[in-house]
């Protein structure tokens, strides 16, 4: 098993398939954009993948972004593999994600859960995380 950050030059059609596939279990009717573009755009993308016999199995990224408030990071599409989970990839992947939070100097870290998925929550909450009494709106463009 290899736990590691992923860079623009490392990105292949297979990884993008393979991510194509895994991200079908988060959400199947999701339309995402491929990986490259996602890493792509004004650097300010963390992704970390977990590979087992180069076979990708697990994902976390995280945007950064600069406000009045602070230097902040976004934590956003966590997904284990179904056939891999229970075996510590989603801490592992999160643990890189805030490793990278604390080289980059962010003073704060984010991230949206459903109230449905409890072992992610309960992953959450052991690394620190605490739910902010507050909203969230969408609306989609």
């Amino acid at each position: 098993m290899e736990i590691k950050l992923i860079t623009l030059n490392e990105v292949t059609s297979e990884l993008q398939s393979q991510l194509t596939e895994l991200y079908k279990q988060l959400n199947s009717e999701l339309t995402q954009l491929d990986i490259a573009t996602a890493l792509s755009d004004y650097n300010t993308t963390e992704a970390v993948v977990c590979l087992v016999d180069k076979k990708l199995v697990g994902i976390a990224m995280m945007a950064k972004y600069k406000v009045v408030s602070g230097h902040k990071g976004m934590v956003e599409d966590v997904i284990v593999s179904s056939d891999y989970r229970g075996q510590g990839i989603g801490r592992k992947l999160m643990e890189k994600l805030l490793e990278r939070a604390e080289a980059s100097k962010l003073d704060d870290v984010l991230l949206f859960s459903g109230h449905h998925r409890t072992a992610a929550i309960a992953l959450y909450k052991s690394l620190g995380f605490t739910l902010k009494e507050s909203g969230i709106y969408i609306k989609k463009i």
